[in-house]
């Protein structure tokens, strides 16, 4: 084949990638109107596209008329699941995006579990009117007429959007509502109003997006979360500000979805997240407390002793090491205590549920690494199953090719693993701040998660291990070949390593931790080095992952991608949140509560874990604003005495 023939080829799938980033543009441009101009991080994005996209495909009926009942029904629907989203989420403005990110993932699972129930769990056909169901020539090729007319819309959507916003009232009063809400409401228009209009536009985009979208990526189980993927990182590599620049990154990952594919197979998966982590990273802070390495000041030169933040104590408080020490120890109670439950619990439950809680343990301790970076130093991860991951199958395959199965020697193994890794990726990490971090962690989060599913010949693929030899808890022991024992094990090494956790937090290296989270600027000002201590902080966190990665494998004696992907990394990241992010036992009750409704109460109802899971999400994130460790029990009421009053009286 010459080179004309060659560049032939590739003309459909680039118009494809095309009509594909165009479609990607208009779910993209409500994502960032919601983010950029409301402040609202809505991870339900994708569901208001499918919600557009089930109802324009119920709808379809190959006429005009049905294409347009479609898009006006669709586009209103979304449209008013927008203005209902910003009522839920009015409450949580001063709370920050991990209580909406609580929140809109829960109803992100709870919407795509009713949307399955009411359409099915097989992807909608869609019939489009005859005239567009047709293909025409272009450049020698047969290309489908609709997606040639859906590209023309698109770019009138663009149009459309860019002159509402920036040559209208209304587009004046949106950038106002995000500038200067104090000032806007001083002209006597309502802030609130327009964060309430601003998700209903929102909504209808997203809406309108499935409905015109349903012929190029179908409604189906999938769907919403693949096209919020999508729209993140087109959001993030276009910026939060400006709808040409989403459309020029939209039109880019279009190709990389297309042309890519067709060009390059093996890398085209790896380009998206890829270029979003290489533009958070290289994108230059904006503000205070970006993060930004070059931003922040520099740390003490020479090595020099840091300067306490504190007057210090006087020299004969001798005793304070000791009592700091006695106040580490007696703050393993709740710990301990919830061990012994764990421990007892052989002996109270069915195998099933203990099977379930070795489970949870694993994850468990995913969702205290992130604790340990969201709440003690200040990093919101969402991709902490990286090393989660990494010491999984670092221990399946060392079972796997006769390394070692030994239990104690697979938790060294894993946890190294998982520490190099983190020390590795931790200096992209720990130099940026807030959301940021966030998107961050999700791209190597979602590298990895991709690694692992193009590497076939180590990892097996999407199909992944399983048929290994089992672990061996101590040497001489018999293989863990029943849930009774796999549970002990995991119960063991798990109290050993939460034990060191909590005792590494409430020393004066886990105080350190917290004043960079608190103080940062005055920490670096005092010449702390805490670029050092966040990477510390980012390894250490890693390897408590890494362990998690190899009590998996105990608890279910195989591992595919699936178990460390997107949904797992939100779930350990939501426990923390639901445990109040600085409290060890309140997460590890909060991946309890996942889990026991998840797997076990679910079981009670087929089919509807995920609208159980939401509904848990949705409740806590109201019921439970500090988490629960922020739960407190009611005072003891003073109870009145009147004869002691009388003697009081008397005695005078």
């Amino acid at each position: 084949m010459g080179v004309d023939g060659f560049l032939s080829d590739q003309i459909v799938p680039a118009v494809d990638g095309v009509a594909y980033g165009l479609l990607l543009f208009v779910v993209a441009a409500g994502l960032s109107l919601a983010f950029g101009t409301a402040g609202v991080l809505n991870l339900a994005h994708g569901t208001l596209y499918a919600i557009g996209a089930y109802t324009g495909a119920e709808l379809s009926d190959g006429t005009w008329g049905g294409l347009a009942a479609g898009l006006l029904a669709g586009t209103a629907a979304a449209g008013a699941a927008g203005a209902l989203l910003a009522a839920a989420t009015e409450p949580l403005s001063q709370r920050g995006h991990l209580a909406q990110a609580l929140l809109t993932f829960g109803l992100a699972l709870a919407g795509g579990n009713l949307l399955i129930s009411v359409f099915g769990s097989d992807e909608l056909p869609v019939r489009v009117p005859g005239a567009l169901d047709a293909s025409v020539s272009l450049l020698g090729h047969r290309y489908p007429a609709y997606r040639l007319v859906f590209i023309g819309m698109a770019v009138l959507l663009a149009a459309a959007g860019t002159w509402v916003l920036g040559r209208t009232r209304a587009g004046a009063a949106v950038r106002a509502a995000a500038d200067d809400p104090q000032m806007l409401a001083a002209t006597g228009v309502s802030p609130r109003a327009v964060h309430t209009g601003v998700l209903a536009a929102a909504g209808a985009l997203a809406g309108a997006a499935g409905v015109l979208g349903a012929p190029i990526i179908g409604p189906g189980p999938g769907t919403s979360q693949s096209v919020l993927m999508l729209s993140l990182v087109v959001v993030v590599l276009g910026g939060l500000r400006s709808l040409w620049g989403t459309l020029l990154a939209a039109v880019a990952v279009g190709q990389v979805q297309t042309l890519g594919v067709s060009l390059a197979p093996d890398w085209a998966p790896y380009l998206l997240f890829a270029a979003m982590a290489a533009a958070l990273i290289l994108r230059p802070a904006s503000g205070a407390g970006g993060g930004s390495a070059a931003a922040a000041p520099q740390e003490a030169p020479g090595g020099a002793p840091p300067v306490p933040l504190a007057r210090p104590a006087p020299a004969a408080s001798s005793g304070a090491p000791r009592g700091a020490a006695v106040r580490a120890v007696r703050g393993l109670g709740p710990l301990l205590a919830l061990l012994a439950v764990l421990a007892a619990a052989p002996w109270l439950v069915d195998t099933y549920a203990i099977s379930l809680a070795g489970y949870a343990l694993a994850l468990g301790l995913v969702a205290v690494s992130s604790t340990v970076l969201m709440g003690y130093a200040g990093l919101p991860v969402l991709g902490q199953t990286a090393p989660f991951a990494v010491g999984a199958y670092v221990t399946a395959l060392a079972a796997e090719h006769g390394v070692t199965a030994l239990g104690p020697a697979q938790l060294l193994l894993a946890a190294l693993a998982a520490a190099l890794f983190s020390l590795l990726t931790g200096p992209a990490v720990i130099r940026a701040r807030g959301t940021t971090v966030l998107m961050i962690t999700l791209a190597i989060g979602e590298l990895t998660s991709t690694a692992i599913g193009q590497m076939r010949s180590v990892t097996g693929g999407t199909d992944g291990l399983y048929g290994f030899p089992a672990t061996v808890p101590l040497w001489g022991a018999d293989a863990l070949d029943d849930e009774l024992s796999g549970y002990g094990y995991i119960l063991a090494a798990s109290a050993a390593v939460l034990v060191v956790t909590v005792l590494v937090l409430r020393s004066p290296a886990g105080r350190l931790l917290t004043g960079t989270r608190s103080a940062e600027e005055r920490m670096r000002a005092s010449g702390h080095p805490v670029s050092r201590y966040l990477l510390l902080a980012y390894t250490g966190a890693g390897a408590l992952a890494g362990v998690g990665g190899s009590l998996l494998i105990a608890a279910q004696q195989y591992v595919s991608p699936a178990d460390v992907g997107f949904e797992i990394a939100a779930l350990a990241m939501l426990a923390a949140v639901i445990g109040g992010t600085t409290s060890v036992v309140g997460t590890l009750l909060g991946v309890g509560l996942i889990v026991g409704t998840r797997d076990w109460l679910a079981s009670a109802w087929p089919g509807h874990g995920p609208l159980l899971l939401g509904g848990l999400f949705v409740t806590a994130v109201y019921v439970l604003p500090r988490g629960l460790a922020g739960v407190r029990l009611p005072a003891r009421v003073p109870v009145r005495v009147p004869w002691r009053r009388a003697r009081t009286e008397a005695s005078r």
